[in-house]
């Protein structure tokens, strides 16, 4: 980013949106892990914006979940302890089950092709492993089905996806056998919308997120031994 607000006036609304876009991108690549600070000295240099903008694209990125801000400390990265993860994933049952539907219901056949080849992009990234390109490819089955929503109230809700399966991504989910059932699961999913069957897009895709639910409360939950020994 090379323009500069000259700080003497309200920040130009293109500049904070392109300054949020930045951040917004290097939070989901982890170039700003999950818990790390965003110092607005640093990041006004890097970015080549002033203070004024930037104030605006962290409160902008706040509004998102994406960061908090914090009284006299600065801006830091959402970190994703248990209790943070399971109700964000609660709420993705349910907008992942309504996508589905609506998907079913409204879209063309020709655009639910496509989620057939992201599918079989998940598939070539287990064998050899590639994590990063699966944990990519799976944002793309997600969003593709809030697109394929014509829902511009679902679609909105990209940050949480992105959320809970880039800034997040909890290691269980991001591992061979994991990704293998995810694939089943993704295949069926695109078998119902493509049948045109609404219920079964919803009840499918809102099964998905709450296999992940329990997967996370389980890997998460100690052994009575474990708490045992904690103890």
């Amino acid at each position: 980013m090379a323009r500069r607000d000259d700080g003497g006036g309200p920040a130009r609304l293109p500049l904070v949106e392109e300054t949020a876009a930045v951040i917004r991108e290097r939070i989901y690549a982890r170039r700003y892990p999950a818990g790390s600070w965003l110092r607005q000295e640093h990041l006004s240099t890097e970015l080549g914006v002033s203070r004024t903008p930037l104030r605006e694209a962290l409160r902008l990125l706040e509004q998102e979940g994406l960061v908090k801000l914090e009284p006299g400390r600065g801006a830091r990265v959402v970190t994703g302890d248990l209790a943070t993860l399971l109700d964000a994933y609660e709420l993705r049952a349910v907008v992942d089950g309504l996508a589905a539907r609506l998907a079913a219901e409204r879209a063309p056949a020709g655009r639910i092709r496509y989620l057939r080849r992201i599918v079989e992009t998940q598939r070539a990234a287990v064998d050899p492993w590639a994590a990063h390109d699966y944990t990519e490819s799976n944002v793309d089955f997600h969003e593709q089905i809030m697109h394929l929503s014509g829902n511009e109230f679902v679609l909105g809700q990209r940050p949480l996806l992105r959320m809970t399966a880039q800034v997040f991504a909890p290691v269980e989910l991001v591992r061979p056998d994991a990704a293998r059932r995810a694939i089943r699961e993704h295949t069926a999913i695109a078998d119902a919308i493509e049948a045109g069957d609404g219920p079964a897009a919803e009840r499918l895709a809102r099964a998905h997120i709450e296999a992940t639910i329990a997967q996370l409360t389980t890997a998460r939950t100690p052994s009575p031994a474990e708490a045992e020994d904690a103890s």
